[in-house]
């Protein structure tokens, strides 16, 4: 990719943005892409603490950070149970949760911290989901996730659905467990660093008041982009583990 750069007035350092250049880090004959590993570190790091200080002193009746991650643990149990039904859906809660959370937080952590003002020896750190490698890699663990529960609870009766109704559909089913995980991951990455690039040009263009609604939305936008990512993993689990003939098994609607 080549490199885009916008500096306002090579002076105001928060408008600059490089896209195409990276921290590398060598791992034997492997490239490791180093400012994303930090800037994920560092999200993780957030959830660690977050969850730390909420459970460390339980109380019957929440309050504060217990009340909020409480409140977070009853949104994502509701989405999970949505989409993969009433049966199936405690086991996968951990994985939907924190599909939602690393993605939320890190949407937000591209908007919300001043990256810019760490210099790196190469590229610039941002928010993770804005590297592609990240949102490929959270697509195949739910392409992963998927077949594991279909194969789990069904056994090798799972592959059945690729020949219903009809065994014309084969070659359609095989295309589509293709085109989810590209569809997941290119919808993440695209939005989030389409929202970076356009609040650069903006505080070139007019800086310091005017972006600040379209950073505004730009919260609001990575808020609805982790709710989406884990909602469609959720309703891909739940297609996977979905009982069909049986004529009173159903999980709830899919985004």
């Amino acid at each position: 990719m080549d490199m885009l750069y916008f500096d306002a007035f090579n002076s105001f350092r928060l408008a600059e943005l490089e896209v195409g250049r990276h921290l590398y880090w060598h791992l034997g004959n492997l490239k490791l892409h180093g400012q994303v590993f930090i800037t994920s570190w560092f999200v993780i790091g957030l959830l660690v603490l977050f969850s730390l200080a909420a459970t460390r002193n339980v109380q019957r009746v929440p309050s504060g950070l217990q009340n909020l991650m409480e409140y977070a643990l009853e949104y994502i149990r509701d989405i999970a149970k949505t989409q993969i039904g009433e049966k199936d859906y405690r086991r996968w809660v951990p994985f939907v949760g924190t599909l939602f959370l690393f993605i939320f937080l890190s949407n937000w952590s591209g908007a919300l911290v001043p990256w810019k003002l760490i210099k790196l020896s190469e590229g610039e750190l941002g928010a993770p989901t804005a590297d592609i490698n990240t949102t490929v890699a959270f697509a195949l663990l739910t392409s992963l996730a998927y077949f594991y529960a279909g194969i789990s609870k069904k056994g090798l009766g799972y592959f059945a659905h690729y020949v219903e109704p009809v065994p014309i559909m084969l070659p359609f089913k095989i295309l589509e467990d293709f085109t989810r995980p590209l569809s997941l991951s290119f919808r993440l990455f695209g939005n989030i660093l389409a929202d970076e690039l356009v609040v650069g040009v903006l505080v070139l263009l007019v800086p310091l008041f005017v972006p600040l609604p379209v950073m505004v939305l730009g919260l609001f936008t990575s808020a609805i982009q982790a709710l989406i990512f884990a909602t469609l993993a959720a309703a891909y689990i739940g297609e996977a583990v979905e009982e069909h003939g049986h004529g009173g098994e159903e999980h709830g609607g899919h985004a």
